[in-house]
């Protein structure tokens, strides 16, 4: 439970820098970049105090990577544009909780307690009302509807990703490896890092050669913006590094079905950090439903 909690505050801290690193270099370098520094940070710890690639779930760690990574992330940034930043999360955060539980239930036969349910539950809908725009605050876009079928999407990513995580958990567990620590969540994080950076990548590439379009004149294109490195590494090692980590360490003891309902306050744990950093006041109904959202924690942590 603790490494859920951190994975959500990091990953709230790595907010704020995903955005000043998108605005600095642009989506495409911003994601790549992070992705790189967190490679190798993670590698140089995989390969010296943890496993590297030789543990007996590798392979379920690249296949979450890819999911989760890969596919979740291409699906939260094709529907920024199109839903803008709250409804994205929002889709995001709340349907992969009981995507994740359901596949779990279905696949691993992983049953929680009404009460694990209900606090789960209470928890996403105080961070639905935090996040979900009304009136007096309405989307920044013009909603398309097909943006909801991109933010299903990566609910989805999320949601399997971690589905097929906690499989590799237990495929590591039965195979006699002590899942029960940081080393393990750091090392699977490498692997799924890795798996992510290659999909990607790959992605990038092929989106950069499908719009090159052959020129007969001279390019007039502006010279690159100069890469802000500790901008990349701050984004890399906080969000990628310590955040995925201790999700991965999450995952490793604890149901996907509890996991993800605390990592989605994740945008409530942003509410402070952004009112610190960016002065962004929060509003009262946001305020209300962090409240609650964090009792609905404090409530399921308690609850056995």
């Amino acid at each position: 439970m603790l490494a859920s909690f951190l994975a959500a505050f990091f990953f709230a801290l790595n907010a704020t820098f995903s955005g000043r690193n998108a605005r600095a270099h642009g989506p495409a370098r911003a994601n790549i970049g992070r992705l790189i520094v967190a490679a190798l940070l993670l590698g140089a710890f995989a390969h010296t105090l943890g496993h590297g690639f030789s543990s007996a779930s590798v392979g379920w760690f690249l296949l979450s990577g890819i999911i989760g990574m890969g596919l979740g992330d291409l699906g939260v940034y094709a529907a920024l544009p199109l839903l803008g930043s709250r409804l994205t999360v929002l889709m995001t955060q709340c349907l992969a909780a009981p995507i994740a539980a359901c596949g779990e239930w279905l696949w691993l036969d992983t049953r929680l307690t009404a009460t694990q349910i209900f606090w789960g539950l209470f928890i996403l809908a105080g961070v639905a009302l935090a996040l979900m725009p009304s009136k007096t605050s309405p989307p920044r876009v013009a909603i398309q509807p097909i943006g909801f079928l991109f933010g299903l999407v990566a609910a989805a990513g999320q949601g399997l990703g971690a589905l097929v995580s906690r499989k590799g958990g237990l495929i590591a567990d039965a195979a006699g490896e002590a899942t029960h620590n940081a080393t393990f969540g750091l090392n699977a994080a490498y692997q799924r890092i890795v798996a992510g950076l290659i999909f990607a990548s790959l992605w990038f590439l092929t989106l950069h050669l499908l719009r090159r379009k052959p020129s007969a004149t001279k390019s007039t294109a502006t010279p690159s913006t100069p890469l802000n490195l500790r901008l990349i590494m701050a984004n890399g090692l906080i969000g990628p590094v310590l955040g995925v980590g201790c999700y991965q360490w999450a995952l490793a003891t604890t149901p996907s079905g509890i996991v993800l309902p605390i990592a989605a306050t994740t945008p409530l744990f942003a509410i402070p950090i952004a009112y610190w950093l960016e002065g962004d006041r929060p509003s009262r109904r946001a305020l209300v439903g962090s409240v609650l959202a964090v009792a609905g924690c404090i409530a399921l942590t308690l609850t056995r």
